[in-house]
């Protein structure tokens, strides 16, 4: 335990660093804070792929790339032994999160052409429910880099480095409609 909040404040020192050379932006949230969302546009990579509301993703469409702010997330769970407790508060920090994104999408000055979100990650439960579809990257070599990357954020959150092996990466994706649809409302309702 002890490693781990020594590891999580190296971290905490180190993040606004990575955040002023990542390009990335903080969503802020109707009451100030900020959302557990840092978000940058960016133009995608990979397939050709189609949504189930029948929204076409291409090479070089424009996406909001959605990244978990997790020193913030693993600040706030730290200290919960249970991973379904952990499972469950990134839900609803995630859950609360979301009207924001849409609000920051719906105001953004490439709103029109921007196409919908993407994340990449390997928590492959509870984000279907958010609206969610998965798909896994074709790329083999991006893959690899990408779950590597992701490995310390594992390591600080879990208790076991042979459920890491058993995470798959996955894409995130959501058409721009649908995250109005199912979250501009609440936002506004605020």
């Amino acid at each position: 335990m002890r490693l781990r909040l020594t590891i999580l404040w190296l971290w905490k020192l180190i993040d606004p660093i990575f955040y002023l050379f990542s390009r990335l932006h903080y969503i802020r949230e109707e009451n100030r804070e900020k959302s557990v969302f840092r978000v940058r546009v960016t133009k995608y990579k990979g397939q050709n792929l189609i949504l189930s509301d029948g929204t076409r993703i291409c090479k070089n469409d424009l996406l909001l790339k959605i990244h978990l702010h997790n020193v913030r997330l693993l600040n706030e769970y730290v200290k919960i032994k249970n991973d379904l407790n952990r499972a469950r508060l990134i839900y609803k920090l995630v859950l609360t999160s979301m009207p924001s994104l849409a609000y920051y999408l719906k105001v953004h000055p490439e709103e029109c052409h921007i196409k919908g979100i993407i994340g990449i990650t390997t928590i492959n439960k509870g984000v279907k429910p958010l609206g969610f579809e998965c798909f896994a990257p074709t790329n083999l070599f991006y893959k690899k880099v990408k779950k590597i990357g992701q490995l310390p954020i594992f390591l600080l959150s879990s208790s076991s480095l042979r459920d890491f092996k058993k995470n798959r990466l996955n894409y995130l994706f959501m058409s721009k409609e649908k995250l109005y649809d199912r979250y501009f409302q609440k936002y506004a309702s605020k």
